[in-house]
């Protein structure tokens, strides 16, 4: 299952890597950016969390909230967003539940082989909750920069 733009975003709840749960809901009237990614602290994971960090100014100027989810632990969340010095805030999702409501959890080929694994995945949901752009199978590398020129941000 994939969403488009127009959907409805699904709503969630997850924990930061304090234990503190976020919801969605929190963010209602803002434009939010949530962007799936499969591992903290590897290399691909690493290069596109940087990019956002660095181009946060941009879009925070423009009104929107960044926010990162991956099946990891909040121990490996607090360590990832301490050494990269990450200024969003970054969401675990250990049972997958919301990366499979989003789509982004499922078949993909990794050097070669179909594997189960999250598909990197980023969203656009405005203020109203609903999907403004969904992107599945996005690269690491140029994302970051391919979505600020989608947004004119």
């Amino acid at each position: 299952m994939t969403l488009n733009a127009g959907d409805k975003a699904p709503a969630f709840t997850l924990p930061d890597a304090s234990g503190t749960h976020h919801s969605l809901a929190d963010f209602a009237g803002q434009n939010v950016i949530v962007y799936f990614y499969p591992k903290a602290m590897t290399p691909g994971c690493t290069t596109q969390a940087c990019d956002f960090r660095d181009n946060m100014a941009a879009f925070t100027s423009k009104g929107y909230v960044v926010i990162g989810v991956s099946p990891d632990s909040g121990k490996d969340l607090q360590e990832f967003s301490d050494q990269e010095n990450l200024p969003f805030m970054l969401l675990g999702d250990e049972s997958k539940e919301t990366l499979k409501a989003y789509g982004a959890f499922g078949t993909k080929n990794m050097y070669g082989k179909e594997v189960q694994g999250v598909i990197r995945s980023t969203f656009v949901i405005d203020g109203d909750g609903v999907l403004t752009h969904a992107l599945y199978n996005v690269k690491a590398t140029g994302h970051v920069e391919m979505l600020r020129e989608k947004l004119g941000v």
